[in-house]
């Protein structure tokens, strides 16, 4: 418990994170702005297609909007408190300076992965959250406590998700001279998790429902609003979040043991 409580004290650190985005204002306006037009992109791409078409793979407009809204709301969560550390971890690994993580008197996973805050991507959450309340509204739905509760715990399902990808990616610079290109992977991964699971058949299924979690992550909270609870797909997805979290520390720990130091 006092390793919890250590550790928690450690995460309210990232206070430093917020004095630090205010200081460069400027910066933090212009990218909390082009991450908001990129949103908006995503959200009038969804109009112009339906101007074409009723439904897709079975989901309507507003369905649809409710999909993205969840895509949307997730992303910007792992902007905001994983994006910067993670990537930064595969720079510091090559640089060196991953040292100073393994100097401290705590895990060096939990270090990294909490040390830095991006206000400029928890400051845009507000609009996903106006995209998913409008489709909901649209859609006519009416959610219990319930749907609500867990429909914030996909969520964070998807937050857990999204993490555990984006760490086991990251880590395979313990192995390889540079990551860069494989970082620049993850961005192709996510754009899948706008479609719905229907529009996906065959080997497409096969990698990104079944293989990698990218599907999942948004297309399961949106069916608990629009189709009410389905313990399948619950168990789905908190079996997934637990293995892929499992997969994740795992690589992130036996890389650490191949690490050597700036100093070795």
């Amino acid at each position: 418990m006092s390793a919890l409580f250590r550790y928690a004290r450690i995460w309210l650190g990232i206070r430093y994170s917020l004095v630090r985005s205010m200081m460069f204002r400027a910066d933090f306006i212009m990218w909390a702005l082009v991450e908001l037009l990129w949103m908006c992109v995503n959200v009038l791409l969804v109009g112009v297609i339906y101007e074409h078409t009723d439904s897709i793979a079975g989901w309507s407009k507003y369905e649809m909007l409710l999909l993205v809204g969840s895509t949307l709301l997730v992303q910007r969560l792992v902007m905001a408190f994983f994006w910067s550390n993670l990537f930064e971890f595969g720079r510091n690994v090559r640089s060196g300076y991953f040292d100073f993580f393994l100097a401290q008197p705590g895990s060096p996973l939990i270090l990294l992965s909490t040390r830095k805050f991006d206000l400029d991507g928890l400051v845009n959450v507000p609009v996903a959250l106006a995209v998913i309340f409008y489709a909901a509204h649209r859609l006519g739905l009416d959610p219990t406590w319930f749907q609500i509760a867990t429909y914030g715990t996909f969520i964070l399902c998807g937050l857990a998700l999204h993490y555990a990808t984006l760490l086991s990616i990251i880590s395979l610079v313990f192995w390889l001279r540079s990551a860069s290109g494989i970082e620049s992977g993850y961005f192709g991964l996510t754009e899948f998790s706008r479609l719905p699971r229907e529009a996906l058949r065959g080997v497409a299924s096969l990698v990104f429902v079944y293989t990698l979690p990218v599907i999942i992550v948004s297309n399961f909270p949106a069916r608990l609003l629009i189709h009410g609870f389905e313990p399948l797909n619950a168990l789905w997805l908190f079996g997934a979040t637990l293995l892929w979290l499992s997969i994740a520390i795992t690589l992130f720990h036996v890389g650490l043991r191949r690490y050597s130091s700036a100093s070795s």
